[in-house]
């Protein structure tokens, strides 16, 4: 067990701690899923972020039966809508391989 903590970590002292191997392609996909999960649309934006919106419009393309062109369509005048700076994927391809890890349906 290792006796460090982030005070000791935070002194410098991270040599006392044992090596932690790296995290498997499953565990780093979940990773990337959480990090998108919290990552906001654009700077400053409190309402979204980047997965909760590919989510949204995958639920509506799927709701309202939209083919991918139809899901591109819509992506492109959010984009044109949003900042600049946004986050938004750009296309069914990109957020459909973004999502792929948690092994839901599209």
């Amino acid at each position: 067990m290792c006796n460090c903590n982030i005070a000791t970590i935070d002194q410098g002292n991270a040599s006392q701690c044992p090596i932690i191997e790296e995290p498997n392609t499953d565990a780093t996909n979940f990773f990337d899923l959480l990090k998108d999960s919290y990552e906001p649309l654009w700077d400053g934006c409190m309402n979204h972020c980047k997965l909760s919106v590919v989510t949204q419009v995958f639920t509506i393309k799927s709701d309202c039966g939209l083919s991918e062109a139809g899901y591109d369509k819509i992506i492109e005048l959010a984009r044109n809508i949003l900042l600049k700076e946004n986050r938004l994927k750009k296309n069914f391809y990109v957020a459909k391989s973004m999502i792929k890890p948690l092994g839901l349906g599209y």
